[in-house]
C-alpha cells in the first residue's frame, strides 16, 4: 500500500466505530471517519465467527488486496475500517472487490472521476 497506513490499535478501532459513519452489504461493513493526515489509514477486522485462522487470513488478504488495487479511487485523509461478515468466507476476490467498491460509493469516498 503506497499511501496507506494500517490501523492496529484497539483504541483507534473503537474511536472509528464510535464516531465514524457506517454502511454494510452482504459481505462487508465499512466505517469511515475523517482524519487529520494527508493519507488514508485502513483497518481490517475478521471475527472468529467467519472461520478458522486460515479462512480469516484469506478474507483479510482479499480485502487488503482489493483496497490496494483500487486505492487511487479513494479520497485522502480518511480512516477506514472494514469488517468482514460471515458470508464473506467463501467468496472470490471479484465478489469482495465488488462489495468494497459498492460501500465506497455509498460513503461517497470515491474520487469524482470514478
Amino acid at each position: 500500500m503506497n499511501n496507506t497506513i494500517s490501523i492496529k490499535k484497539n483504541k483507534e478501532f473503537k474511536i472509528i466505530y464510535g464516531n465514524g459513519k457506517s454502511y454494510a452489504n452482504k459481505y462487508l461493513i465499512m466505517y469511515v471517519k475523517k482524519n487529520e493526515h494527508l493519507y488514508n489509514r485502513i483497518g481490517i477486522s475478521v471475527s472468529k465467527k467467519v472461520g478458522n485462522s486460515v479462512v480469516r487470513h484469506r478474507v483479510t488478504r482479499l480485502i487488503r488486496e482489493s483496497y490496494r488495487l483500487s486505492e487511487e479511487m479513494f479520497k485522502n485523509s480518511l480512516d477506514i475500517v472494514i469488517v468482514a461478515r460471515v458470508n464473506a468466507k467463501d467468496k472470490s476476490y471479484k465478489e469482495i472487490n465488488s462489495a468494497l467498491l459498492h460501500l465506497a460509493k455509498l460513503h461517497k469516498i470515491m474520487v469524482d472521476k470514478y
